[in-house]
């Protein structure tokens, strides 16, 4: 009896992790892109002759992104995917970690 309880706190604690990092990739996305939305914002709210000049270099990275308000929309979408990939990287190799054989499959 005693087994299967510790069976059962063990397949517990994996499906909370497994659950937290999916919280914790959609929270840093949502975090990262809403950083680079403001951003963009700012500066185009802001005005000038030149808008952003070192924001715009993220369009090197970013396919599509402008210092705009529909480049603001693509930076958003870059950025949450940016953020989630993050944390889904860190996720995998934390799994490596994992001896017990209850990790990422």
């Amino acid at each position: 009896m005693a087994r299967d309880a510790k069976d059962l706190e063990a397949l517990v604690l994996v499906r909370v992790v497994r659950l937290n990092a999916v919280v914790a990739g959609v929270v840093t996305g949502l975090l990262a892109g809403l950083a680079v939305f403001v951003a963009t914002n700012w500066l185009v709210l802001k005005g000038g002759r030149v808008v952003g000049p070192h924001l715009s270099l993220l369009g090197q990275y970013f396919i599509g992104y402008r210092v705009s308000f529909v480049g603001s929309l693509i930076g958003f979408a870059w950025g949450f995917l940016a953020g989630a990939a993050v944390v889904w990287i860190y996720n995998r190799l934390a799994g490596l970690r994992d001896f017990s054989g209850a990790g990422p499959r």
